[in-house]
């Protein structure tokens, strides 16, 4: 007899899990970089645009191959597929991004909680010079006995979390974690906004500059709004399917997405909040982005700011369940492939995968130090960039590809089967004219090879 599919204990849970899982490390380290680039509040308003019209449609779509399936996407093309075909060779596609995702992304949030302890122990103090905070970063990247150890804290925790169950373990911590989040962000945030000298970063931040938009390029700034739009839901590897496929039909999916989306808009527009206040009025306006706004700029400004030990301290604890509520997210998906595809318990498939993936990660940790003569692009880039590159700009858009055509074709699930799933309940539509159905089919899908091919552009041709 098959086992009973553990299902949310409430619709908030869905909806702050599938956020949790969205909301991470781009939320922070890169779209407050990329609004100020260009041109603040102007370019806010073409992000928002771009996120409903491209990136919502396909987190619909991994929603509706979830919740029509009830499976992970190890097997929801089994499930889903006109017989005979072979769309559900794309599920090893998919598996791997989920891998190779946590292959790096532990260890980064491992870099985050082992701040929160030096923040709070005090290693970072009153009038240290920005040398010595850098130095602090350096020398945690050279040692890989330290990284190890937090690389494998993150690993474990996660995994005790999922040991618990969907409700009581997930659900529930995942919800927590939520809302403290929430919480911390509201209050740096003030605390940023209230900062002596703190105003012209708000103004850089908040005020539409559209002459800031044209010298950075409109096309360039279209397509970084696009790309973020695109990357900040993590739409592609199933890692929203499987929340998906644990809801019932009470709802439609394409409120529920906004709903999800709202939700991530807020945690990246309030990350802004707290960072460009604070960067102008303790580090001149400059802010970076990616591991040296975070590891770098932003302890350098806490240890200029009263009570800095304090405000460091709040900003590595929300930063962490940041990270921590999209590794427990990507490691239920894991855990589902491993019970789908091969009827395990639980328990076995969490022992496995817990050892597999610590062992994955440590190429990462390693390449900062004994691997660090690994240089896949030249120029000092590390096996971070390397695995980055091969999720953010192969796994994701090919992975978002695989979904629209599955969903919109006669040759997969259909157009009409996915909008029948995703238009049950109540709530709001997902449209069904057959302009909706033009611009999901094809011009959603030629978006997606655009960014596909920008990427290695940029990459390799910048």
């Amino acid at each position: 007899m098959e086992k009973k599919r553990e299902n949310f204990a409430s619709r908030v849970g869905f909806i702050l899990i599938s956020a949790g899982c969205a909301i991470g490390l781009g939320n922070v380290w890169r779209f407050p970089y990329i609004v100020g680039q260009y041109g603040g509040a102007a370019f806010v308003l073409v992000y928002l645009m771009f996120l409903i019209i491209f990136g919502l449609p396909i987190m619909v779509m991994e929603f509706a191959n979830g919740r029509a399936s009830q499976k992970s996407v190890a097997l929801s093309y089994e499930v889903l597929e006109p017989k005979g075909s072979k769309w559900h060779y794309a599920k090893w596609f998919h598996i791997a991004g989920n891998y190779m995702l946590m292959m790096y992304y532990t260890t980064i949030s491992g870099w985050l909680l082992y701040y929160f302890f030096k923040f709070v122990k005090g290693d970072f103090f009153q009038g240290m010079t920005a040398e010595a905070v850098s130095n602090e970063f350096t020398s945690m990247l050279a040692d890989p006995v330290l990284m190890s150890a937090f690389m494998l804290i993150t690993v474990v925790f996660c995994f005790i979390v999922c040991a618990q169950g969907l409700q009581k373990g997930v659900e529930s911590v995942s919800q927590k974690m939520m809302v403290c989040l929430m919480i911390l962000m509201i209050i740096m945030a003030i605390n940023s906004i209230l900062l002596p000298g703190g105003k012209a970063g708000l103004e850089f931040y908040l005020k539409p500059d559209f002459n800031r938009m044209k010298e950075a390029g409109i096309f360039n700034a279209l397509y970084a709004a696009l790309g973020q739009s695109f990357f900040t839901l993590s739409i592609g590897i199933g890692a929203l399917a499987i929340f998906g496929s644990y809801i019932g039909k009470e709802r439609k999916l394409c409120g529920e997405g906004i709903n999800v989306m709202i939700l991530d808009t807020c945690v990246a527009f309030t990350a802004g909040l707290i960072i460009f206040p604070a960067c102008f009025a303790y580090n001149g306006g400059e802010t970076g982005q990616g591991p040296s706004l975070i590891f770098q700029t932003l302890p350098n400004v806490f240890t200029h700011m009263p009570l800095g030990r304090l405000w460091g301290s709040m900003f590595f604890v929300f930063m962490t369940f940041a990270a921590f509520t999209t590794v427990i997210a990507v490691f239920q998906n894991i855990i589902a492939f491993a019970t789908d595809l091969t009827g395990c318990s639980t328990k076995k498939a969490i022992i496995i995968n817990g050892i597999a993936l610590a062992l994955l990660s440590f190429p990462c940790v390693l390449g900062y130090n004994v691997l660090s003569g690994f240089d896949p692009f030249g120029g000092g880039s590390t096996v971070l960039d390397f695995e980055d590159f091969i999720v953010s700009n192969n796994i994701l858009p090919i992975g978002s590809m695989i979904y629209l055509f599955f969903s919109t074709r006669k040759l997969g699930w259909g157009w009409d089967k996915f909008i029948e799933e995703a238009n049950t309940g109540k709530g709001i539509k997902f449209p069904t004219g057959k302009l909706a159905k033009f611009y999901v089919t094809w011009i959603i899908p030629l978006i997606v090879l655009i960014i596909l091919v920008m990427g290695y552009k940029d990459k390799f041709f910048a």
